[in-house]
This record gives C-alpha cells, sequence and structure tokens, in this order.
C-alpha cells in the first residue's frame, strides 16, 4: 500500500527525454554523448520560473532488451542535470519504464503509471500540469489525464507525425517546431 499522497498540489511540466530534451540517438547508453536540444535549458529555466516543476517520464526499453542498465539511465539522467545546470535549470525528478512494448506493463508510455506515481510523489495536480513530447504515446498520455499537450514537430516531420496522430486517433493542444516555442506557448496559457 502507497503512503498518502504528498500534501502539496504543485503544477508540472511533464517533459518526454529522447528527440524532446536531447536528440534521439536509438538506445543511448554512453553519458558522455547526450547532447540537448538548443533553447531547452532556457525553456526549462522559464518554466521553473513560472513555477513548473520539471519532471522527466520516458520509456526505456533498451533496459529490459539488455542494451544498457539501470545505472547507465540514471548516468544518463545525471548527466542531462549537469546540462541544464550551465542554463541555471534542472529536472526535478525522472521516471522511466524499463520495459520493452511486447510486455504490456501499465508504466510505458502511453500508460500512466509513472504519472501518477510522479503526481503521487510530488503532490501534482493533473489539471494544472502540461506535457510536451515529440511523439503521439506522450500526446495520448497526456490528453488520459487531462493535462495540456504540446507536440514538438521538427521541420521536415510533420506529415509523418500528422498520418501517426490520425492514426492513434489523439491530437495535440499545441503543435511546434521546437522544444522552447511548445514550452512559451505552453507558459503563455497561464
Amino acid at each position: 500500500m502507497l503512503p498518502p499522497p504528498a500534501s502539496r498540489h504543485l503544477r508540472a511540466l511533464f517533459v518526454d527525454r529522447d528527440g524532446t530534451l536531447n536528440p534521439d540517438l536509438h538506445y543511448l547508453k554512453e553519458a558522455e554523448r547526450v547532447e540537448l536540444y538548443r533553447g531547452v535549458g532556457d525553456a526549462l529555466y522559464l518554466a521553473r520560473r513560472h513555477g513548473y516543476a520539471v519532471v522527466c517520464v520516458t520509456n526505456q526499453s533498451g533496459i529490459e532488451r539488455g542494451y544498457y542498465t539501470d545505472a547507465d539511465v540514471r548516468a544518463i539522467h545525471a548527466r542531462i542535470n549537469e546540462r541544464l545546470r550551465e542554463h541555471g535549470a534542472r529536472v526535478d525528478a525522472f521516471y522511466y519504464c524499463p520495459h520493452a512494448p511486447e510486455s504490456g506493463c501499465a508504466c510505458r508510455k502511453p500508460g500512466t503509471l509513472l504519472f501518477e506515481r510522479a503526481a503521487h510523489d510530488l503532490g501534482i495536480a493533473f489539471g494544472e500540469s502540461a506535457i510536451v513530447g515529440d511523439r503521439p504515446l506522450d500526446i495520448e498520455a497526456g490528453r488520459r489525464l487531462g493535462l495540456l499537450t504540446a507536440l514538438v514537430v521538427p521541420p521536415g516531420h510533420e506529415e509523418l507525425l500528422a498520418e501517426e496522430l490520425a492514426r492513434e486517433g489523439t491530437r495535440p493542444d499545441i503543435t511546434a517546431s521546437r522544444f522552447g516555442l511548445a514550452v512559451a506557448r505552453i507558459l503563455a496559457r497561464g
């Protein structure tokens, strides 16, 4: 049985990791290879200044597949925060699913278990929170929880993502070509 939830009611900016904060290097194992997209640090700094806790929720099936370990993932997360410190920003908490899609777990996005754990642990109010991701599964997870959803659509990927969104039957509240622009649009909504 879980302990009672945290009593605070924070608003959170949930963020995906690979393809959203940093380039998706397909089963990234080495922390020293972590690079953030331009503007990510500044955008997260602004989000925190506007009262958002920053929570990263990411699928990391490479653990179950044996490509890397939990320790590798934790080192990558530490490296992300090291890079963000250069901008006065940080991710307050990282939650990751180690399972492959075929495992059918509840924690893999678009499942919401990791978001629910974060809300419990940190006292997050979903109705005041948002998510930024680069895939329809990020948007679907956010939609299920009543989050404001923002999809980063890099130039040249518009048609592919539109097809994927139509196939999944989901739609973001906000679309943007860059992470920083997505966060600016979330902050503009209050």
